[in-house]
């Protein structure tokens, strides 16, 4: 009996190694070319807004598509950004991601203090994002007779660490502007349609909404009241392997401003539109090397209308 019971044991593992091994294979076979790129708050898309696709799904019928991930560097403006990025992709329905951002404050630590005599005690924050996405309807999906595009449900769990010890090392001045948390909640539905036929190269427009309390998507905190805001971006396939797109991030100021002691200066401004350009290059089926250039209007205390980043991709 109990041999009978461990060979019975021992046929169950070999049956789903050899199941697992299988959809590897399919997967393998079967693997589209490694895009979407991920975002700098990991999710699949642009570098600053998502696309309803799911980043490496697998196969169809596979359980689990494969692990993604990214590293991302730049500016923004005076202030470095570093991103690490992972997705996972459950069910050809559900992708996972996370996305830890590194930002830099620049020069605005001596700006403060040189205006209040207050110390930040700090030179860098952390944002951390857990994002949660699902797809509702799959690409041409027909209702009616119309083919329907991609249409996908997000859920991202914010939390920066850094910015409530900053707001208390400055007497709570963030409070008196706005902020109210060093967490939050962004909500999104993103929309995406392939137009090859109408251009004869894929042309891939996304439109998409986004609530959220986010302050500097959440580098600098949150605030108390959601906004809805508008994003979207146009990617169109150049050749097998080359990409361009570009980007538009709206924005809202969840926050007031803080005045500097220099004349016309401010240590915390508003917010503006974020806009982006980018080329993408397919090196194999599983690498892609993103580089693009950014419009993002004032942050927080200094302009980043030169900004550019740089992502290497890659798709197991």
């Amino acid at each position: 009996m109990l041999m009978r019971t461990v060979a019975r044991i021992a046929w169950g593992a070999a049956a789903a190694a050899m199941l697992l091994v299988s959809q590897a294979n399919a997967q393998d076979e079967e693997k589209a070319p490694p895009l979407p790129f991920h975002s700098i708050e990991g999710y699949g898309g642009g570098a600053i807004t998502p696309m309803a696709y799911l980043v490496n799904p697998g196969a169809p019928g596979c359980i689990f598509g494969k692990p993604s991930a990214a590293l991302t560097v730049g500016n923004i403006g005076d202030k470095q950004l570093q991103a690490i990025t992972v997705t996972e992709t459950l069910y050809d329905r559900i992708e996972l991601g996370y996305g830890a951002d590194r930002a830099s404050l620049g020069d605005l630590p001596s700006d403060i203090q040189a205006s209040t005599d207050m110390d930040m005690e700090a030179g860098s924050v952390w944002l951390h994002n857990f994002n949660v996405r699902f797809l509702l309807v799959k690409e041409d999906t027909c209702l009616a007779g119309i083919p329907l595009p991609a249409i996908t449900a997000g859920i991202h769990f914010k939390y920066n660490d850094g910015v409530a010890q900053i707001n208390n090392n400055l007497g709570n001045a963030l409070s008196t502007i706005g902020y109210r948390a060093n967490n939050g909640v962004d909500f999104t539905l993103t929309a995406t349609k392939n137009f090859a036929k109408l251009v004869g190269l894929p042309l891939f427009l996304t439109a998409g909404l986004r609530e959220s309390e986010a302050a500097q998507i959440g580098l600098l905190g949150f605030g108390n009241t959601y906004h809805m805001t508008f994003e979207g971006n146009v990617v169109c396939m150049l050749s097998e392997r080359l990409a361009v797109g570009c980007e538009i991030r709206q924005k809202f100021d969840p926050y007031g401003t803080i005045a500097s002691s220099e004349p016309g200066e401010m240590l915390v401004g508003p917010e503006n539109n974020w806009y982006a350009v980018e080329a993408g290059y397919i090196l194999n089926k599983h690498t892609t090397l993103c580089a693009g250039w950014g419009h993002f209007g004032n942050m927080v205390n200094s302009e980043a209308n030169t900004s550019w980043l740089m992502q290497l991709k890659y798709e197991f």
